[in-house]
């Protein structure tokens, strides 16, 4: 798993999913300052990439979850990577919205599904947790067994861990931040200095960089 887990991370950089910049912070859309940008979307337009995520994916399902028999994706960013799991491993597919529809049938979950079933949940990218966890619940609500929780790639804050610890929902990523930051070390990408400030962004984002 580390051997993925490093690879996903090169991945991501080379394809500059992943961007770090400690010296010239990014504002997310909380305000929150950040040495790091996150878009795994990116992935979707490198076909090597994609199904390397694809088959890690499938590979952990048939590991973790042989008897899964729906895979779900969270939109709007894992809608594409569930769609790409799910067909390499011939189960069938549905998506999670953020909320119900507020027109046609007022669906939150789109896609063909019974209640009993065993679901995996795909997610493109873990920060707080608050958004992933809303899907499960909306999947537990409707009446499906949810397995666990997928992703590719998570920033590791402790109030995710919490949170999916306290829904008492199984979190698997196919790379993590400690990877990555090893990872970007060993490349050359960032040097020793900015790594003790990239750490300390991970304990406390939502004060770092607040003069």
């Amino acid at each position: 798993m580390e051997k993925r887990a490093k690879k996903i991370a090169e991945y991501l950089l080379q394809i500059k999913a992943i961007k770090l910049q400690p010296s010239n912070p990014f504002t997310w859309a909380s305000g929150w300052k950040s040495p790091i940008y996150c878009d795994n979307r990116k992935t979707l337009s490198f076909p090597e990439v994609r199904t390397y995520i694809s088959d890690s994916f499938a590979s952990l399902i048939r590991e973790l979850y042989p008897d899964a028999a729906v895979i779900a994706g969270v939109a709007t960013g894992a809608i594409a990577h569930g769609a790409l799991v799910a067909d390499n491993l011939g189960l069938p597919f549905i998506y999670v919205r953020s909320g119900a529809k507020e027109h046609g049938l007022g669906n939150q979950i789109e896609g063909y599904f019974e209640p009993g079933q065993e679901v995996v949940v795909i997610e493109d990218l873990i920060s707080t947790g608050g958004s992933s966890l809303s899907a499960v619940k909306a999947l537990r609500e409707a009446g499906c067994k949810v397995c666990g929780m997928m992703a590719i790639f998570t920033y590791e804050f402790q109030k995710a861990a919490d949170g999916f610890a306290s829904e008492n929902c199984a979190l698997h990523t196919l790379s993590n931040y400690s990877v990555l930051i090893e990872t970007a070390l060993s490349t050359g990408y960032i040097g020793e200095k900015e790594v003790e400030t990239l750490k300390l962004w991970r304990v406390d984002p939502s004060v770092w960089g607040i003069k």
